[in-house]
């Protein structure tokens, strides 16, 4: 095939700088019409955020055109080439031959006038001149060129130039080596014009691309037909159907998840399910969107408008709040809300056997509606199961994890079906791709749904619960579920009643509390891991290689070290990311106690443009990938106990997707009522006028009011509560310049001087202790001899306010100071309530006290 270059403007596409001959030598870039062991450079304009797609589609193409092509040396193929890359290169330059010569825009009428005359003149000079003699060919020759060239350049008057989209780019590259594609990309382009597809119009496009196949047609092979020229040659990991190409995406008998024969039989309205979910799906309706230039930009705007609100679990403390339409008013109970049948009836039958109450009712059903909307979602008042809400836990769980297989087999199905259509019939293969979207059904790469989750134990009460909910169909075989009970534990106690983990609790005679139990005890506090999910009809593959996994269940230190991994050595990527249409991450607050810019970055790394192909059949990529448009798509799901300034962020800044947003506004009661003493609390306001002076402000207030007080003091065990790891070091460094009695029990502190640290505090050794809420939250120890409390940054976590106040049990005043602001206005509800909250931070005092 021959292929030209043509520069458009000052840049240029990465593969217009250099090429690869047919020997593998590297070449610079070739002007128009340079052709080196009969292939050049293909004609494009710069697609320089597609890379490596665009140097795919020759080896894809090569596999869809015929296999013979004739020999350079055979009669008839040069001029063959050459007149193809005449063809595109003048298409590619009709713009600028129309500039220099200065043509104008001609009106509609006088444009029909000059074709028809240009047409006339064509059957004159073809009567006129005969082949029957050399010279009758030469001036026959030089007559139809003359009148080619000069119906070329009225076409240019004409001619209005439009930048070509990136998936054009690929069809037109694609169309050059193969006349099926040619033949559509033509009809394609008049349909857009508005001119009728007839075969005088294609005649003159499709010369050059099916020239070729007709000397080979005529070289004495037979001419079979599109199936038996398909080639699977060089195919990995496919197979053939009736001589068509199954890509692994999709799958084959073992690999797809299918089933519309059983589904066809249950049918609304005179339809069968199967195809109405496929028509009117939320599923469809979602990714089958086209967004606009005005769509995104506003997207990118960030400005989000809450236009609708509604209760939240039928609790009249908490209430959802959303942009766009309300999911709950637009559903349709007899489309089982959106599931798939078979997940529906599987779903139904595993929550009769928990014994729920009404299910239509249920707060997993309620949330689920919610999911199936595909807006993001952000809910910051989830009970968390370790803190005594399995209940509500599980409800969420089994929601978002059925929203994700129930867009795992709608997208699963959508490729088979297409699949089954497409190897019916090849002829029309390219045709109906280049004409319509309805066979564009896939992404980059196959994992669709990512879940970050802090660690390893919540994995594996996640994974579990995600066997359980898959149909029985697509479980008969769970493999590799014995490596996976060895590396997450098999979480065997959890299933046993709380009377035996209560004796066992004795029997060990721990201090610590049931919850950190629950969180990091045993073998639960594994925070690097990754493990991929793959379903097939019969069964479901743990550990499967990530570029084959439906579902990627991974830490944020996991997924870190992989990024870092890639970045370091080229020969490793994570363009596994590249295709993630769902991404949830549970236990946003246990994330914030490891290190939330870790998630940060992961979300930064989701939706880009691949390093490489994956043997994915680029034909069938969406064209919003292809735009670069897919974190527009992706919907974010963000479950966490409380919110902070970090999750919100996050929420605001990182998620686009186009179907908006859905949070959750709650009035807290507050904690103070879990404190077992009588302790003074007082609360003392500090004003400060932006977020860039807090921690200023908040150092120079404890320097000049607080600690005074303590320095004047002889009285030993003061404890100073810090929530932030940077306000433990800048008032670490004070203290020092103070030449304060003090001593340290931060997060990183080491084992071997945790004892050391508690018993220098309670002998009165060291009169001040800096402890940090991280090393309450991993350590859990309970400190003893604390006589004052300063808490100097609320805790992000409530339930640990009312533990760090009881602490205070063997005090003589029982006194506990705390440092706020407004820009704590988050902590300080969770802990006072919001009602007390609104109060403190709007009140012209600055000092509350509650005992």
């Amino acid at each position: 095939m021959l292929r030209t270059h043509a520069r458009v403007g000052s840049r240029q596409s990465p593969l217009s700088r250099t090429s690869e001959n047919g020997n593998g030598s590297r070449r610079s870039g070739l002007r128009a019409g340079e052709v080196q062991n009969g292939s050049a450079l293909c004609a494009a304009a710069p697609l320089s955020s597609l890379g490596v797609w665009t140097a795919a589609i020759g080896t894809q193409a090569q596999q869809q055109a015929t296999p013979h092509q004739p020999p350079a040396s055979q009669p008839g193929a040069s001029g063959s080439r050459q007149h193809s890359s005449l063809c595109v290169s003048f298409a590619m330059g009709k713009q600028r031959f129309a500039r220099k010569q200065g043509f104008k825009r001609l009106s509609k009428a006088e444009t029909l006038s000059k074709r028809e005359n240009v047409k006339r003149n064509r059957f004159a000079d073809e009567e006129k001149f005969t082949p029957s003699s050399s010279h009758s060919d030469e001036s026959g020759d030089l007559s139809e060129e003359h009148m080619d060239i000069a119906s070329e350049e009225e076409e240019a008057e004409k001619f209005v130039y439009r930048e070509p989209s990136m998936y054009e780019n690929l069809l037109k590259t694609l169309g050059s080596r193969n006349e099926t594609v040619a033949n559509a990309l033509r009809r394609r382009r008049i349909e857009e014009e508005g001119r009728s597809g007839t075969d005088e119009d294609l005649d003159g496009d499709i010369e050059s691309f099916s020239e070729s196949d007709e000397q080979h047609d005529g070289s004495g092979n037979d001419k079979k037909s599109p199936r038996s020229n398909t080639s699977a040659k060089g195919l990995k990991g496919s197979e053939l159907v009736d001589g068509r190409e199954l890509s692994e995406d999709v799958g084959t008998d073992d690999d797809g998840l299918s089933d519309t024969d059983e589904e066809s039989d249950l049918r609304v309205n005179g339809q069968s399910i199967s195809e109405a979910s496929v028509i009117t799906s939320a599923f469809a309706n979602h990714l089958d969107y086209k967004l606009s230039k005005e769509e995104i930009d506003h997207l990118m705007g960030r400005k989000w408008s809450y236009s609708w609100k509604m209760p939240a679990f039928s609790t009249s403390k908490s209430y959802w709040r959303g942009t766009g339409v309300c999911p709950v008013e637009a559903l349709d109970v007899d489309s089982h809300y959106g599931l798939k049948p078979r997940l529906y009836k599987h779903w139904l039958e595993t929550y009769d056997t928990s014994k729920g109450s009404e299910f239509h009712k249920s707060k997993q059903r309620l949330f689920f509606s919610i999911c199936n909307s595909y807006h993001d979602i952000l809910h910051h008042n989830k009970k968390p199961f370790y803190l005594k809400g399995h209940e509500e836990d599980s409800s969420i769980m089994d929601a978002y994890l059925m929203h994700s297989l129930n867009h795992l087999f709608n997208s699963k199905d959508l490729m088979t079906k297409n699949e089954r259509k497409l190897a019916k019939t090849q002829e029309i293969l390219e045709d109906k791709i280049l004409k319509g979207n309805a066979y564009l059904d896939r992404g980059f790469t196959r994992p669709k749904v990512l879940i970050v989750l802090p660690l390893a134990g919540i994995a594996r009460r996640i994974i579990k619960r995600l066997i359980q909910l898959t149909p029985s169909k697509n479980k008969v075989n769970v493999e590799n579920i014995g490596r996976f009970n060895d590396e997450f534990g098999s979480g065997s106690t959890e299933d046993k009643d709380e009377e035996d983990d209560l004796e066992k609790s004795k029997s060990r005679k721990t201090t610590k509390p049931p919850d950190f139990q629950a969180l990091l005890g045993r073998d639960n506090n594994n925070d690097h891991f990754m493990i991929g999910i793959k379903f097939t009809k019969k069964s479901t593959r743990l550990y499967s290689d990530f570029y084959s996994s439906d579902i990627i269940v991974a830490s944020p230190l996991g997924l870190i070290t992989k990024i870092g991994e890639a970045e370091v050595e080229k020969e490793k990527d994570v363009d596994y990311l590249s295709s993630i249409e769902i991404l949830i991450i549970d236990h946003a607050d246990v994330t914030v106690m490891q290190n939330w810019s870790h998630v940060k970055t992961v979300v930064e790394h989701l939706n880009q443009i691949p390093s490489k192909q994956h043997g994915t059949d680029i034909m069938r990529i969406r064209p919003w990938y292809l735009d670069g448009q897919a974190r527009f798509y992706r919907q974010t799901i963000i479950l966490s106990s409380h919110v902070n300034p970090d999750i919100n962020t996050l929420f605001n800044q990182q998620c686009f997707n186009y179907q908006g947003k859905v949070k959750l506004e709650c009035n807290y009661k507050g904690v103070l009522p879990k404190i077992l003493l009588q302790a003074r609390q007082i609360y003392e306001r500090i004003d400060t006028k932006s977020i860039m002076e807090a921690d200023d402000n908040r150092l120079e207030y404890f320097a000049k009011k607080v600690f005074p007080k303590i320095k004047d003091s002889v009285q030993p065990g003061v404890m100073i509560f810090i929530s932030s790891y940077f306000e433990f070091v800048r008032l670490r460094n004070f203290l020092k310049s103070q030449e304060a009695s003090f001593c340290l029990f931060g997060e990183y502190i080491k084992q071997r001087d945790i004892s050391r640290v508690r018993g220098q505090f309670f002998r009165g050794e060291k009169k001040i202790v800096l402890y940090t809420e991280r090393a309450h939250f991993y350590y859990r120890y309970k400190i003893r001899g604390v006589q004052n409390l300063i808490i100097y940054s609320l805790p992000e976590r409530k339930e640990f306010y009312p533990e760090i106040v009881n602490l205070l049990e063997d005090s003589d005043n029982m006194n506990c100071t705390v440092l706020f602001s407004r820009l704590d206005y988050f902590r300080l509800e969770r802990i006072v309530g919001s009602a007390a909250a609104k109060r403190m931070v709007n009140s012209e005092k600055s000092v509350f006290v509650f005992a």
